[in-house]
């Protein structure tokens, strides 16, 4: 159903990933799989964080806070799809179509602002060592952390008011698999000049490059501390201290990039959702995995509560 006399939609429809009958089972599954993968692993993580003590330091406060951010951003994309297959409804409202892509888009924000605070919490283990424990104290972190989550949630505001506002939409099917921001406003034949401003100014700044900015001049310093260090065993181990969190950053701004910097034309918006799949499912699920994975507390912290997790997960 379009709405070819560009009046204000009161649903629209999720298009999906793909309109070929064939995918559409593989890819229901893919996306089933995913979507277990993720919650569990990310849930994993967090109960980790808060059950065991050893973890109980600011790198892994903010891993905690990462977990939620991957648990609600999986759980508020990936649901659609899987709802739509097994009822083959595939309209939302428009409130809740806003209302998604508001939460989504802060929730991407937050993951940003988090990833900053342990790029500083990174900088300060390293380059400042001795002052790390007065430096990152639990009230610092849990600063930090509220910060992370009221910025991300507020500079948002100014788009989802906008986005409200708009007082027509030129078709109410959005080729997207969830209520995303871009796809959303190429919909619409309202005035979106103040909208697009907005968004390379506080958008591009504010949102991308300021965290971006942060995030390189805090491994700026890092790398220059770790040259430093006379000893080669010591400079594995520093490296090793911020090789997970160096390569979950470079995988999120990769995806990033790769995502918004190709044309927003309509036929370039069916092809981004395979980024945008990769950038609200694939990271999260690969996020504990390579914390797990390439971290020795981690493992150490799994084998020692490892039947409370045979319990809960029912692994015999």
């Amino acid at each position: 159903m379009e709405n070819t006399n560009h009046t204000m939609v009161i649903y629209f429809i999720i298009k999906g990933i793909s309109d070929i009958p064939e995918l559409q089972i593989p890819i229901f599954l893919l996306v089933l799989l995913i979507f277990v993968i993720t919650i569990g692993g990310n849930v994993t993580i967090f109960l980790l964080v808060c059950l065991d003590p050893q973890l109980h330091t600011p790198m892994y406060f903010f891993l905690g806070n990462l977990s939620i951010i991957d648990i609600s951003s999986i759980s508020l994309t990936l649901h659609k799809i899987l709802v739509a297959f097994a009822t083959g409804d595939k309209t939302i409202g428009f409130l809740n179509c806003v209302i998604q892509m508001y939460i989504f888009s802060c929730l991407g924000s937050n993951e940003l602002l988090i990833l900053t605070a342990m790029s500083y919490d990174r900088y300060v283990a390293i380059c400042k060592p001795l002052h790390y424990h007065m430096v990152m104290s639990p009230k610092v972190c849990v600063l930090l952390a509220s910060a992370c989550w009221v910025i991300g949630f507020g500079e948002l505001l100014p788009y989802i008011i906008l986005v409200s506002h708009f007082s027509c939409y030129t078709s109410n099917i959005i080729n997207h698999f969830f209520c995303d921001l871009v796809p959303l406003v190429k919909l619409s034949c309202s005035d979106t000049r103040v909208f697009q401003l907005v968004m390379i100014t506080e958008g591009l700044v504010l949102i991308g490059l300021a965290p971006f900015l942060l995030t390189f001049i805090s491994y700026v310093f890092i790398i220059v501390s770790i040259m430093k260090i006379r000893c080669n065993v010591g400079r594995r181990k520093a490296f090793y201290t911020c090789s997970s969190h160096l390569t979950v950053v470079s995988l999120l701004y990769l995806t990033l990039f790769w995502q918004y910097q190709r044309p927003t034309s309509t036929d370039a918006l069916a092809s981004n959702k395979l980024f945008s799949l990769f950038n609200t499912a694939a990271v999260p699920m690969l996020n504990p995995l390579i914390y797990s994975l390439k971290n020795k507390d981690v493992k150490s912290a799994l084998r020692r509560r490892r039947k409370f997790f045979e319990m809960l997960f029912e692994i015999k």
